[in-house]
Formats: C-alpha cells, structure tokens, sequence
C-alpha cells in the first residue's frame, strides 16, 4: 500500500479499491472511504504512526463495496460514520441481497443536501449534487486546505461503473460535474476513487471537465447508434467513444449499456 501526503495534515492511502483520504487534525483524525477491511487495517496502523488522536469520523462517499466494505475495521474506533442518506439505504439494500450484513458498519449519520464541522483548523464540508454514480454520492471538500474527494464522481481515464440499480443517471452526473466546477475552482486538489493505469488518482479541474466531456460523449455517440437503428448488441461491440480517445482499455460497455438504458427506457 501507499501513502501519499497532499499537504502537512492530509493525504491519500492506495491500496486496493476506491482511493481513501484522511485528515489528522488537532481535534482528530477523518477518514474519506475504507476500502476492504484488511486495507482498513493497515490504513489503521498508518495513522497511529502518525497520531494519537481519535478518529473522530468517517465519511463514505457512497456504498459501494470498495469504499465501505473496511468500515467493519473502524467498530469502536470511529466516533462516527457519515454518508448521504441515499448510500446508507443503498448500503443496507446490497448488504440484504448479499447476505453481507454482518460485515457492515452503517452510517450513524447521515444528510441530504450540505454538511459542515470543524476539526482543529481545517473545515469539512460535504455536497450532494444529485444522482451520478449512484444516486448517493458525496463530494467532501477540506476548505482550508482545498482538496475536494469525488468519490466514485470522477474516474480519471478510466471507463466508470455506472449502478443505476442504486439509481446513477449519466445525464444527471454531467450536471453534477458541472455543479461541482463552479462550486470549486482552479486551485483546487481533486481527489478520484479510480484512475487508469499511468494516470493519477488526484488532479485538477481540467480532469473534471474532460470526465463531464466523456460522459456527454457516451450518451451523444449512444443517442447517434440508436437512432441509425443500431441493437444494443451492435452498440457494445464499439471499443472507442468518439470525442474520448483517452479512455481505453476494458469496462467500455459498462458505460455504453447504461447509456443505452437510460435513453430506452421510458
């Protein structure tokens, strides 16, 4: 695993799954995701190197396994779990069908549209914008420092994962995005739960924007495909979106197939 500092106080921790971040403030530690329970493990040791402060919280930036399956590390550790209150119900619905619930620590906190608290000097702040990924994602923006984490909001050259049966929305994610731009700006450090290989899994705006652009290519080349009465079948076997020739490699129909859901489905 490693771990990688963005400024004095916050850093990144890699390992296997969506991106994780963590503040050690005066007043605590906060952690951004967990991962899978043996990364939150050694995510654990990592900060206890580095401090003797409590974790004070943490935050999910939506369910999903790669970034709330290492929750279970932090029973009795984290003075409490926070995520937007779409995630919590998506994290106990997938726990159900998987017969998982065992291994789950759920969220004691949850909020709908803005959430704020103050750790030592750096404020935490977290946005919900709408459906994009799932219909639960947060971004959690440390405003002193400026380093937003996307969560699973942004994936940096890579061919995302699009749950819409935890209710993602392609057309919806690109105004996420855009609400996202304006809120943060050009000095901001973004954080990414996934990027290609060769690429980063932080960044800045131009990412974000070149993500928006992706996804308005998929519905847009989608949208084209079906109306030249091109079948689902016949859209998959594309291995480029035109407009988005850096996303390469596996996982395109994962994109293609929800678009073609999304602009199908009444």
């Amino acid at each position: 695993w490693k771990i990688k500092m963005l400024t004095d106080n916050i850093g990144i921790f890699t390992e296997r799954g969506g991106t994780i971040a963590f503040l050690l403030s005066e007043e605590g530690i906060v952690v951004v995701d967990s991962q899978f329970p043996d990364q939150s493990k050694h995510l654990i040791d990592e900060l206890k190197k580095r401090s003797e402060k409590p974790v004070r919280l943490l935050i999910n930036t939506h369910h999903h396994g790669d970034h709330s399956g290492g929750n279970i590390a932090f029973k009795g550790l984290a003075e409490n779990v926070l995520a937007h209150t779409n995630s919590r119900i998506n994290q106990e619905n997938s726990a159900k069908q998987n017969k998982s619930e065992d291994k789950q620590l759920y969220p004691d906190l949850t909020y709908n549209y803005t959430w704020a608290r103050t750790f030592g000097k750096e404020k935490v702040r977290i946005h919900y914008f709408g459906p994009g990924h799932t219909n639960g994602d947060s971004f959690i923006h440390f405003e002193q420092a400026n380093i937003v984490h996307c969560g699973d909001l942004v994936f940096n050259r890579r061919h995302p994962y699009v749950d819409r049966t935890a209710g993602a929305n392609i057309k919806s994610w690109i105004n996420v995005l855009d609400e996202a731009l304006n809120k943060f700006d050009s000095k901001t450090i973004f954080v990414y739960g996934h990027a290609a290989a060769g690429y980063e899994v932080t960044g800045n705006a131009d990412d974000l924007k070149a993500f928006r652009d992706y996804l308005g290519n998929v519905l847009k080349f989608v949208e084209g495909e079906i109306k030249t009465g091109k079948t689902k079948e016949e859209i998959l076997k594309a291995t480029a979106i035109p407009g988005a020739e850096q996303w390469k490699g596996d996982g395109i129909q994962r994109p293609l197939t929800a678009a073609w859901e999304e602009l199908t489905t009444k």
